[in-house]
């Protein structure tokens, strides 16, 4: 009898092991068995190239006839940039195939599954279908709402402090913690921050990461201040994209424009509009975002709920003080009986300090 669940396992570790090379696509994993020897694996690289599917069963050649393909997400039904994996299955003359989870996307999903079945194919859904939806958690929001999947991450002192009431911040948390953060960095397609942010600390906003992807920065700016002479504007290192609101400086915006940093104005008077910027960044094909702001810009986005995520390295360290920042801001709540509780909620030890992750429910 075959072990549905161990070679889904395979599948889904050579998914996960691209994950941030393979934006706005999903994370695909795909391996063929042919008389209990794995005889084809693949995973699906990037945006545009062949699928999981593909790969394996060209490496599997003729042995994946009669055999049966692990796939960690229903083989395509479309013609896009590649052909319909459904076909191809079939036409490799597979006769089992064994499915994660469906297509999310309401218009395609179970098409594969019925091209599949209408050439005599047996497939059985939902095995390890929990970890495929999770892995592709960026994936499922993009491809129904149009709009990034957002993580709101953060490093936090126990009380909840990002710097000292003297504006001392380096460093709250340990070195491996900070390496994490870099490849949190490297996963997502942009990295969001507040103009505020850029003058105080002049950050690159880049990832560290051998080989690793630089997201696209993105600076709220609702007035154009942003110095001309900051990393994000100078070093070239990744794109820079700035959000402000029709108080902008007008001068400022044609300079900015003629250094090649794009601005894209929002309806907000005053300030920013959030809900604007999300919407843009999701035509641009963004589909992940990470927010490392300030205590307001945080605040901000939690109180638009606009955030999918939230990621704390929380280091056992204590501040202290009133006046001391922490990670949000904002009005706040009157009642505790409002408090946005946060659910599906992990824990683990990292460096000297502890990773928390948790999903708002709204």
């Amino acid at each position: 009898m075959m072990n549905h669940e161990f070679y889904m396992e395979l599948a889904l570790k050579n998914a996960q092991a691209m994950k941030g090379q393979t934006d706005p696509n999903p994370l695909v994993g795909a391996v063929i068995v042919n008389e209990n020897r794995v005889v084809g694996i693949g995973a699906h690289l990037k945006a545009g190239e062949p699928h999981a599917e593909i790969h394996a069963i060209r490496m599997a050649g003729e042995q994946a006839k009669g055999g049966t393909i692990y796939v960690t997400l229903e083989p395509c039904s479309h013609h896009g940039r590649t052909g319909p994996c459904a076909e191809a299955i079939v036409k490799a003359g597979i006769k089992h195939v064994v499915i994660a989870t469906l297509d999310p996307n309401p218009v395609v999903s179970g098409n594969g599954v019925k091209i599949l079945e209408d050439a005599g194919i047996e497939v059985i859904t939902g095995v390890c279908e929990a970890e495929s939806r999770k892995m592709n958690e960026v994936f499922n929001k993009f491809i129904v709402e149009k709009k990034p999947f957002i993580t709101l991450k953060s490093g936090i002192t126990l009380d909840g402090k990002i710097a000292t009431h003297a504006s001392s911040s380096k460093w709250i948390t340990s070195e491996d913690a900070r390496h994490d953060v870099h490849l949190l960095r490297s996963e997502n397609m942009g990295i969001l921050v507040g103009v505020n942010t850029v003058i105080h600390d002049d950050p690159e906003l880049t990832s560290r990461i051998p080989n690793g992807r630089h997201p696209i920065r993105i600076i709220l700016d609702s007035s154009l201040k942003v110095p001309l002479e900051s990393k994000v504007i100078t070093d070239k290192k990744a794109e820079t994209w700035i959000f402000t609101s029709e108080n902008y400086d007008k001068d400022k915006l044609k300079t900015l424009e003629d250094l090649g940093i794009p601005v894209f104005v929002t309806t907000g008077s005053k300030t920013v509009d959030l809900n604007q910027v999300v919407e843009i960044l999701g035509e641009k094909l963004v589909s992940s975002v990470l927010i490392e702001g300030g205590g307001t810009v945080n605040a901000s986005f939690l109180e638009n709920k606009l955030i999918d995520k939230v990621v704390l390295y929380i280091a056992p360290k204590l501040v202290g003080g009133k006046n001391a920042p922490t990670f949000l801001e904002g009005t706040g709540i009157e009642m505790m009986s409002d408090a946005i509780e946060l659910s599906d909620v992990t824990v683990t030890p990292i460096g000297k300090d502890f990773k928390f992750v948790g999903y708002p429910s709204y």
